[in-house]
């Protein structure tokens, strides 16, 4: 049986609706609490892809000794890229793909250098989108999704970037053949997204203010569905390149 290995960060940064579409394609889960311990693996196998999961950690906090898996992650990413083995990073796992090949990962800034975080639903422009392109078939060029970020990254060398926002340029990059990075949510349903609010609500007031929960519920009750649709194709499309 194929293997879809999740490298998830904090109890509430989970695959949620990664899940079943990764079940309904064969591949068992083997999902690796790094907070609590559980093993990196040095190296996919064949029959193997794997997922890494958000946190509230960053790159910069490597060196810190509570977050020791995240040097053992970057070593594993650095032979995947080498490898063009199927990664799918997601928020701070887009971040370590982008570290792993290379790039700089540092704090967003808005245009007059002050530190910004770009959190709540909200639209990603996609790059090349339509039918010539496989990994963006289906997909309309303005889609919804979830942010949940204060770090961005420089594009690793001979990536192509999928998507942009005003404010955060790399957004998402496919890199080689099977490596693709998502700095936003597109696999959270509602009872992700509370989750989030519940575990990381300073985050949230930290960049929308003290009514920043209730806005972020609000839109949630609103977009969480109708943007699974465009989000579903999304991943559909990438888990088609990464198929081994």
């Amino acid at each position: 049986m194929k293997r879809a290995i999740v490298l998830q960060h904090v109890v509430f940064e989970g695959p949620a609706r990664l899940a079943p579409m990764l079940e309904a394609r064969g591949y068992q889960l083997d999902i690796r609490r790094l907070d609590r311990g559980e093993a990196v693996p040095e190296r996919l196998s064949p029959g193997e892809l794997l997922i890494v999961m958000g946190g509230p950690m960053g790159v910069a906090d490597a060196e810190r000794s509570e977050y020791a898996f995240l040097q053992r992650e970057l070593e594993l990413l650095r032979r995947c890229v080498d490898d063009d083995a199927p990664v799918l990073g997601v928020c701070l796992g887009a971040q370590l793909i982008a570290a792993a090949a290379g790039a700089r990962v540092y704090p967003l800034t808005d245009a007059q250098g002050a530190p910004l975080r770009e959190v709540g639903w909200g639209p990603i422009a996609l790059h090349a989108a339509g039918h010539r392109d496989p990994i963006l078939a289906g997909v309309p060029e303005e889609a919804w999704v979830l942010h949940w970020h204060g770090d961005t990254f420089d594009l690793p060398d001979q990536a192509r970037l999928l998507a942009s926002t005003p404010h955060c340029k790399h957004q998402a990059f496919q890199l080689r053949t099977r490596l693709f990075g998502l700095q936003f949510h597109c696999e959270v349903d509602v009872a992700a997204v509370h989750a989030f609010l519940q575990a990381d609500a300073e985050f949230v007031k930290a960049a929308l203010g003290t009514l920043g929960v209730e806005q972020v519920e609000r839109d949630t009750a609103r977009r969480a569905e109708p943007a699974w649709r465009d989000g579903q194709r999304l991943l559909a499309n990438m888990l088609d390149a990464m198929q081994l």
